[in-house]
């Protein structure tokens, strides 16, 4: 087993990781902005390295400071968390160049599923169903345009190198289209150093619904079951749970396998994510892409397998065999994440500021992974998730009762926060029936 980690992240998924390690024994490095210094994590870490200014292109996506760190403190590995470096195949060969231990899959890995037309294409000819949708980027508007056309409206305007909900739009006639591929080139050039912009159809009322796969240090891959996540925001999610309400045990099976399939496309190692997008009129489902690396909502997988994600991470990094039997995979329970941020729970707009109260709620069933407390300040500069609250018991109704409970009792005061709006939205039937898509925050709004 690896022996010192070095955290290449912040907030709550530093200190998740943190507390996997310290449990295994292994030694905890974190390294840490000039915003950060008084965040719990930094505390908790064996050791901790400042790395740099508050801007994260200065310090948490700082390869060579990360990599100065590492070699400093005598890191063996790195886990990269989600977000920032963490799907990033050029640091994930300058990782293993250097010596140390990539906590992740591999480069290769990441840059096929990267790029969401290359990941298209593999997948379909792997036997993985895809939307209908362009092969190759759409070179200029006319070439958009006509693609459209031939898809049919309505459609989605897609940065090919984007991720995590960034770089989308929907056209629903030409005119829009126009706008819609513009402002979305525009954004990915910005953003990500590439405008390459894909086309493909728009499904208004589906449910998005994600796989969590694992691939051993054997070689196999395995599939953790599904997770629904259509309670999203400007396509980027707000609640998971585990398993979906909407998949039957028939479709389960063939999401699972269809999953597999993918990550053995790619000879996939260590966890991952294949998202879908699943019309429940049809029984229908469309890969949408993979996340080649832990997703924020891996809690809930946890539960219902009985596992810890970090830790079979670790295991499959250092070569190691998984704790579970591979063979005998099977969810037990129900578990449900909120993602708690600090934005208006009207709007959505990011809130920052000083935390004067911060109470976690307790009880059976409720678990809190937070990356803040008491006195803590919300600055600008990051992603605005401040904890995550997982819910788990025997059945989705007793997750839902037991989460409007927990809801009630989570005490923020200070930055803004979206609270009240799983409090909302734990009174709605049509979450509560289980029966939602995607356009359920918009309906409440």
């Amino acid at each position: 087993m690896i022996e010192s980690l070095l955290v290449a992240n912040r907030g709550e998924i530093a200190r998740r990781i943190i507390r996997t390690a310290k449990r295994l024994g292994i030694r905890a490095i974190a390294v840490y902005s000039e915003a950060d210094a008084d965040l719990p994590f930094v505390a908790e870490a064996d050791e901790a390295v400042l790395i740099g200014p508050p801007n994260p292109a200065l310090s948490y996506r700082n390869t060579e400071a990360i990599l100065a760190a590492a070699k400093s403190t005598g890191a063996q590995a790195i886990h990269p968390g989600y977000g920032f470096l963490s799907e990033n195949a050029e640091f994930a060969r300058t990782v293993e160049a250097s010596g140390l231990i990539w906590v992740g899959p591999d480069a290769d890995a990441i840059t096929a599923m990267g790029d969401k037309i290359n990941a298209r294409n593999l997948m379909a000819a792997a036997g993985v169903p895809v939307a209908p949708g362009t092969t190759d980027p759409a070179a200029d508007l006319d070439a958009a345009v006509s693609a459209a056309a031939e898809i049919g409206y309505p459609v989605m305007v897609k940065a090919a190198a984007g991720g995590g909900g960034m770089g989308m739009g929907v056209a629903v006639d030409e005119a829009a289209l126009r706008t819609e591929y513009d402002k979305v080139r525009a954004f990915a050039e910005r953003m990500f150093g590439d405008g390459s912009v894909l086309i493909e159809r728009y499904f208004p009322r589906v449910r998005h619904v994600e796989v969590q796969i694992l691939g051993l240090a054997d070689g196999r891959v395995v599939a953790l079951g599904e997770r629904e996540c259509s309670v999203q925001r400007r396509n980027q999610k707000l609640v998971e749970e585990s398993p979906s309400p909407a998949v039957s045990p028939e479709l389960r099976s063939r999401l699972l396998a269809a999953a597999v399939r993918a990550g053995e496309a790619v000879d996939y190692r260590n966890a991952g994510t294949v998202e879908c997008l699943f019309d429940p009129t049809t029984e229908d489902f469309f890969f949408l892409e993979m996340n080649t690396r832990l997703q924020v909502e891996h809690p809930v997988t946890e539960y219902v397998y009985g596992i810890d994600l970090v830790e079979e991470q670790l295991r499959v990094a250092s070569g190691l065999a998984p704790t579970f039997d591979p063979d005998a995979l099977a969810p037990r329970g129900h578990a449900m994440e909120m993602r708690i941020n600090a934005e208006d729970p009207k709007r959505f707009l990011p809130g920052p500021g000083v935390i004067r109260t911060w109470v976690e709620p307790t009880g059976e069933g409720v678990r809190v992974d937070s990356g803040y407390t008491e006195g803590n300040t919300v600055t600008p500069f990051y992603d605005s998730l401040l904890a995550k609250l997982i819910i788990t018991g025997a059945t989705r109704a007793e997750v839902l009762d037991r989460a409007r409970d927990a809801v009630a009792a989570f005490q923020i005061e200070g930055p803004k926060n979206n609270v009240p709006f799983f409090a909302e939205l734990l009174e709605n039937e049509e979450f509560r029936s289980g029966a939602y898509d995607t356009g359920i925050v918009s309906r409440m709004r």
